[in-house]
Order: C-alpha cells, then structure tokens, then sequence
C-alpha cells in the first residue's frame, strides 16, 4: 500500500477513527487510549510501524515526545514501506529506519499472492500490503533483495530489518523462501554495517541456527522477542539485542517475563510493534510509540527497578544498537 509522509491508513486502507463511545457511553476497541504519565528519562520506541498508523508522522512524534518517547524506529516491511520508511527517517529528526522484506513478504514475491489475507499454502501467511500478485520466482525475489541493498546503504537507515522466519501460516515452499531471504539479509545488513533486525514466529531453533551459519552482525536485535528464560540466555551469550512489546503485559505471557527477568540489562530494548500489540490494560486498542511508557513501568516492575534507571538503560542500549 504506498503511503507518504503526510498521511497514513490502517491496513484496510481506512483511517483509523479518533475515537468514539457505544450508546453504553463505554469506548469501544477503535479509541485511542490515554496519554501516559510522562517517563523522566527519555526514550526511544525501537519498532514502530507509522505507515500503519492514524494521523501524520508530526503528530505521532509530537504526541509520543510529550510522554517522553523522543525517538523511533520506522521498520520497513516490503519494498514501498521501506522506501517510505527511508524517506521518512530523511525528513524527520526523531526517526531512524530500517528496511527489508518481511519474512511473509518473499514468499509472496517468488509463489504470489491472491491478494486479502488467505495466502496459498506455500506463501506467507497474513495480511498483505500489495494485494493480488502473480509469483516471479527466484528471480524477482533477487530484484527485490537488490533495493533492499541499496535503501541500506542511505545514511538515515540505521538496520536491516524486519527479517527472519515466520512458521505460523507458512507451507514448505514459503519456508525455503523465507530462509534465502532471510540468510540474504544477513549478509546485507554484515557489508553495510547495519544492524539487523529479526522477525521470529514460531521458528526460534532455525532462527538461532541461521544465525550461527551465516555469522550474526555485530548487532544484532530479536524484535518482540518471544522466547523463553532459555533462550534469552542463548541470546545472551551471542550478545544479542532483546526488544520488548506491549504483549509482555498480557495475562498469558509469563514466558516473556520470565525472559525479561534474566536478560542482561544492557541487551535489553523497548518497542511497540505499532498499531500492533497494544499493552494492557488497552489490549485490543490501537496501538502507538506514545504507549511506550506503559510497558516500560511493566517492564521495570518485572526487573524490580525503578523506571528511570530502566529507561536510561534503554535509551543508552537503543543508540548502541542502531548506532545513532
């Protein structure tokens, strides 16, 4: 879905209400929650997605430096949300980019897409940005691969990602799909000097192993890190970046916490996902970098700190994994 600096729309294509009350008077899952108490320490939204958002790239700066979120990642997830997020990230101070195909995305590329958010068994599954498609093979994924390359290469990008692997609706081919992506991005993200950023669903051994095989970047970041204690110490030990979202709030994650609770301090981040993973108690509301600060108080709570020490913590980490 292209999109530009002015404006942005939801998925659907629709831009997402302000906010409106049922005839009960109660809000319905379209408001917008609160604003948070600000953080005294400034911060920085690690993963965010803008062009999936309501209102403009100004206002949704504005409203997150209000609370105390000063800066974002805009991470790109197929070839015009990279391109916008590198053009983005050029016009605007408080925000970095970062640029690849998304795990689902190559698979797409190279069997196509019948557009909506049913994909063939072999695709990726999810909603898809570029409608319906006819597949181009090996081919069209390695032109695809090439502007990846070359976005990375701007000044204003600071990683490569949302990369990696995503099982959760993907048949067989779109596995071998997504690890020559993936594997590709890695090298990209090494000759650039970039950090590389991972998308990891329901695949942390081949993830892990990839990684191993191809030799992680210098800097390397699990976005919405979703493992377990052990494997945050498997993380650890290869010195790799663990980002947090809003779901380390939800009921039904005491895997995430636990993780949170032993990750070292200085490999630890914050993100939203944004509209995405919306921390409770606004779970279902959309989402956006200026709720950052709730799930940083969660966060501190879980790691028995208080929030300015925490959040010094991940303003200081943040900048040495995107090295701005």
């Amino acid at each position: 879905m292209p999109s530009n600096t002015s404006g942005r729309t939801t998925p659907s294509g629709r831009t997402t209400p302000s906010g409106r009350t049922t005839p009960s008077g109660r809000s319905d899952k379209s408001d917008a929650p609160p604003l948070p108490a600000p953080l005294g320490v400034p911060v920085a939204d690690s993963h965010t997605h803008l062009d999936m958002q309501s209102g403009t790239v100004a206002e949704a700066l504005a409203k997150a430096a209000s609370v105390g979120v000063t800066t974002v990642v805009q991470v790109g997830c197929d070839l015009a949300g990279s391109r916008w997020a590198a053009e983005t990230a050029a016009a605007h101070e408080a925000v970095h980019a970062t640029v690849a195909l998304h795990p689902n995305e190559a698979p797409r590329i190279v069997h196509g897409d019948p557009g909506g958010t049913s994909q063939p068994p072999g695709a990726g599954g999810g909603w898809s940005r570029q409608g319906a498609r006819s597949g181009g093979g090996d081919a069209a994924l390695d032109d695809a691969l090439a502007e990846i390359d070359r976005l990375a290469a701007l000044e204003q990008v600071k990683g490569v990602g949302e990369t990696g692997l995503d099982y959760f609706r993907t048949g067989p081919e779109g596995k071998e799909a997504q690890e020559r992506s993936f594997r590709a991005h890695i090298e990209i993200a090494k000759r650039h000097g970039k950090a590389l950023v991972i998308h990891d669903r329901d695949a942390h051994d081949d993830v892990l192993r990839v990684l191993k095989e191809e030799g992680a970047p210098e800097r390397t970041v699990f976005h919405c890190y979703s493992g377990d204690a052990r494997m945050a110490a498997v993380c650890a030990r290869a010195g790799y970046f663990m980002s947090f979202a809003g779901n380390v709030t939800f009921k039904n994650a005491q895997n995430l916490r636990d993780a949170l609770a032993v990750a070292p301090a200085e490999l630890v981040l914050v993100e939203t996902d944004a509209p995405f993973l919306t921390p409770v108690p606004y779970r279902g509301r959309p989402n956006a970098p200026y709720l950052v600060p709730v799930t940083v108080r969660a966060m501190a709570a879980v790691r028995g700190v208080d929030e300015d020490t925490l959040a010094t913590v991940l303003a200081a980490n943040t900048a040495r994994a995107f090295g701005y």
